[in-house]
């Protein structure tokens, strides 16, 4: 497979090296400086996609080594939103202590300078395969505090708000076209979470209708992807909360899967590694052209899983959607936050490179 997704992919976030994890905790003590940090973070992408490379992965990332979370980096950047301690029960991680905040919409919402074009442009300066970026999608400014956290006197009507979360996309994603970005992922657990009926409770206590949302989020994705290069290939990373191993939502993906498969984007990256996420049956409304990767490998354990096994399911799904239109990748990042998974780097590199060795065999011709 010549363009991306590649038949071996992966979904972006990788382990912290310790060393890094050190320096990003004494940064934030206020015990080092800025720019050492960033040296650190240099040095520790420059290995980092080495190593992918080695391995014989197409697609590298910079691991989101300069984020702390996976999606809050990204939209606290945006104009107009601002960073909420997560108060209540709200999307709570269960079992865990630490919670994410919530990005809140307090202004007018716009992109008034670029983000992370250059955490892009540094990852494509040390590569030799195809550098992908990885940003979290639009609708996840709204799915987790919902109307509530949108200002009414910023937006007291929603249709503006989305009007201008698209414009907002479209300028930070020109930017990052700007820098040299031709592989994106948008990463979107909403479409995953949605299909949870504790989640649609959720949203209805934040004053939407669950049942509304997908349609939504898949119409602002399409808005925020009009005028990208004609040679950008765009994918959705959809899963169900990797935040230390644990996980938000379950539920197989029949109630939104027309309204994903709806954005016009190149391919879904999907879960699939366990039973929370459903059977392979809504793949029958994938499109023509439009490829599936399936996240077979789990992040969330160190256990490795089978060349068997791991092909017994694609020959599964095979049999719902045409092997062409077919990938393999971990089901999610491998450190979504700066804490990472319930795993070793070892494991970690284990898992990746037998994602590249079932590809191979199931693919040769790719």
């Amino acid at each position: 497979m010549s363009r991306p997704p590649y038949r071996a992919d992966q979904v972006g976030s990788l382990l912290r090296p310790a060393t890094l994890a050190a320096a990003r905790q004494a940064f934030h003590r206020g015990e080092l400086a800025a720019e050492a940090l960033r040296t650190q973070e240099d040095a520790a992408i420059r290995e980092v996609v080495r190593q992918q490379e080695a391995i014989g992965l197409q697609a590298v990332t910079d691991g989101e080594f300069r984020r702390d979370w996976w999606h809050l980096d990204f939209l606290g950047q945006l104009d107009g939103v601002t960073l909420v301690r997560n108060e209540g029960e709200k999307f709570k991680v269960a079992g865990q202590g630490e919670q994410p905040p919530i990005a809140s919409v307090t202004g007018k919402v716009s992109c008034s300078r670029p983000i992370m074009a250059d955490h892009f442009a540094y990852l494509k300066s040390v590569a030799t395969h195809t550098p992908k970026m990885t940003i979290p999608s639009p609708s996840m400014l709204h799915l987790r505090g919902g109307r509530a956290a949108v200002s009414r006197e910023a937006y007291p009507d929603l249709e503006e708000f989305w009007s201008d979360v698209a414009l907002a996309y479209r300028q930070a994603i020109w930017h990052l076209a700007q820098a040299g970005c031709r592989y994106l992922q948008l990463d979107d657990i909403t479409f995953a979470y949605l299909c949870d009926p504790k989640i649609q409770d959720n949203c209805r206590k934040n004053g939407d209708d669950p049942a509304a949302l997908p349609r939504r989020y898949a119409q602002v994705i399409n808005a925020a992807l009009e005028g990208r290069p004609e040679d950008m290939v765009v994918t959705i990373h959809t899963c169900r909360g990797n935040f230390k191993s644990a996980w938000v939502a379950e539920g197989g993906y029949d109630p939104v899967v027309e309204a994903m498969f709806s954005t016009n984007v190149d391919g879904y990256f999907m879960e699939f590694d366990s039973s929370r996420a459903g059977g392979f049956e809504p793949l029958r409304k994938l499109p023509a052209g439009k490829k599936v990767v399936l996240g077979l490998v789990t992040t969330k354990l160190g256990e490795l899983e089978s060349k068997d096994d791991l092909k017994r399911r694609i020959d599964e799904a095979a049999r719902i959607v045409p092997l062409d239109q077919l990938a393999l990748s971990p089901q999610c990042g491998f450190s979504s936050t700066h804490h990472g998974n319930a795993l070793s780097v070892d494991d970690q590199w284990r898992k990746l490179e037998r994602v590249v060795e079932v590809a191979a065999e199931v693919w040769p011709a790719d």
